[in-house]
């Protein structure tokens, strides 16, 4: 229907921040189209998530899948080009920084609809990171910028994104995260994995971490390293699985297949330490006070470490091991401003006020 607000998701991480926002606008009595760009394809990695999360299901899957970021990206410009001409949306609604984020807010430019952002303004200023690319242009394009934190309202602030597109709402993946905290089971869950009583977890998934030999032998030490201070479960992202599993990662890490949000929640709930190189797990264990390492050399969500249970060690051996063992003196934190679990209602009234 013409004059609709369009959802675009096309990853794992835009379900978890668009499933609080698509149901607060549903309980106020709009009616989102949500539309997925097919950019995760794999079931473990989207179907479930959509299930779990109760987002609806979406009104058209564009059935983009994989490849290299060029490939992806002009796959989802033609196809989002031509859903909104056909569609003809009086708003775009994009999530996050991938690839889906990016090229939804340049098709929408093109042809002159108005774009909303959220999670906008974290800034790595690590420009050889895809996702940040991803952020900055979509920002730059956006004409309402829904904010995670304060120091992301002055990034783009000294970008000079004008102050009145600017709206700082809190973070909706916290939303998720609180609303699913009563159906954690940490003991159930390591029963039916097989997981020891005391454990770390790793996730790793970028490709500055697994797409070089180097950095992944780096890695695998790393975590060997912290192996023998304790039990360490991965559930693997398909992306570098291969290449973390032909490096010798599962001769001392349990190695699981990518779990829902509700068995990955629980796994992190009851772990002693993460290591991880995704951003949306750097705010989740500040917000559970678990101890974090980042294995990269910067953050765009430095809040974490401000204060939350975040540490950057990168992918030395040597500073994994110390962050490792220094890890008990992170636990704790406090939640930042704003992310009570309120961002999505917050967000869906700003929309529904301002179209």
């Amino acid at each position: 229907m013409p004059g609709d607000h369009i959802h675009i998701v096309g990853a794992r991480p835009n379900f978890m921040k668009a499933a609080p926002v698509v149901g607060a606008l549903q309980r106020m009595g709009e009616r989102p189209v949500l539309i997925h760009t097919g950019q995760h394809y794999d079931p473990a990695m989207s179907d479930v998530f959509f299930h779990q999360l109760g987002l609806p299901e979406p009104e058209e899957n564009l059935g983009v899948g994989s490849g290299s970021h060029g490939t992806q990206t002009a796959a989802l410009l033609v196809a989002l080009e031509e859903l909104f001409e056909r569609r003809r949306p009086s708003r775009v609604v994009v999530y996050g920084d991938v690839n889906s984020t990016l090229a939804a807010a340049v098709c929408a430019s093109k042809l002159h609809i108005p774009i909303a952002h959220v999670e906008a303004g974290l800034r790595s200023f690590d420009r050889t990171m895809p996702e940040e690319i991803n952020r900055v242009v979509t920002d730059a394009l956006a004409d309402m910028h829904f904010v995670t934190s304060p120091e992301a309202m002055g990034h783009l602030a000294r970008e000079g994104i004008p102050a009145e597109f600017l709206h700082f709402v809190g973070n909706p993946m916290i939303d998720t995260l609180r609303r699913f905290q009563d159906l954690v089971d940490v003991e159930a869950t390591k029963r039916r994995l097989g997981v020891p009583d005391s454990y770390g977890v790793v996730t790793v998934h970028r490709p500055s971490n697994v797409d070089d030999d180097t950095t992944v032998e780096r890695l695998v030490e790393g975590l060997q390293r912290v192996s023998k201070l304790m039990p360490l479960v991965a559930p693997l992202h398909p992306r570098g699985r291969e290449k973390l599993v032909d490096a010798g990662i599962v001769r001392f890490v349990q190695v699981l297949e990518p779990l829902g949000y509700v068995d990955f929640l629980s796994l992190v709930t009851g772990s002693k330490l993460v290591l991880t190189d995704s951003g949306g797990v750097q705010e989740e264990t500040t917000v559970l006070g678990i101890p974090c390492l980042t294995l990269r050399e910067n953050t765009e969500r430095p809040i974490t470490i401000t204060m939350g249970t975040n540490r950057l060690v990168g992918t030395d051996p040597d500073a994994i091991e110390k962050g490792a063992l220094d890890a008990p003196n992170r636990a704790g934190g406090e939640a930042p401003p704003l992310w009570d679990g309120l961002a999505g209602d917050r967000i869906a009234r700003i929309l529904i006020e301002r179209g």
